[in-house]
């Protein structure tokens, strides 16, 4: 029933994935979420993020951040990140998905998904068939709107884990 929400793995942290080992599977283009996904809500690309994307242009990744956010918040955000980006992307909707990949000279066979919410971020990119993985969110403070999406998402993420036998993170 849950099973469109379900992330393909799941991680505590962006910054815990080893994307050499997906580059190495032959993995070629990376999709970001930014908010609560790379960095607190709102917050400007930190260090740590921006040490991240230029390790991923290293090892020869492709990057797009997707957001649902506003063009100067993503604009801002990108200003250190340089990546491309699609802003009000209208996530779930696939078609933006689809644009990063375009964007990126990516498929669906080579792309992955990073995000923090099941009901937006990895539900768009189980649409768009892209490996979806979902992270925990940065940040435990989040506007109200996330806050109340959050709690059907809790139900979610029970099945999900019981499902594939991990232990809840905390």
């Amino acid at each position: 029933m849950f099973k469109i929400f379900y992330p393909t793995e799941y991680y505590d942290s962006t910054y815990s994935i080893n994307f050499k080992t997906y580059y190495n599977k032959g993995y070629r283009g990376v999709i970001f979420d930014i908010d609560n996904t790379l960095v607190e809500h709102d917050a400007p690309c930190d260090e740590r993020a921006a040490r991240l994307m230029a390790k991923l242009k290293g090892l020869g990744y492709s990057i797009c951040f997707l957001s649902n956010n506003d063009e100067k918040r993503v604009a801002d955000f990108n200003a250190t990140a340089g990546a491309q980006y699609i802003y009000k992307a209208g996530k779930p909707l696939k078609k933006s998905y689809n644009k990063a990949m375009e964007m990126m000279g990516t498929n669906k066979d080579n792309t992955l998904f990073v995000g923090d919410q099941l009901f937006t971020d990895i539900w768009g990119a189980n649409n768009a068939h892209i490996r979806s993985i979902l992270v925990q969110p940065i940040a435990k403070h989040e506007e109200i709107q996330i806050v109340l999406k959050r709690i059907p998402e809790k139900l979610v993420l029970h099945f999900y884990l019981k499902k594939h036998k991990i232990k809840k993170r905390k």
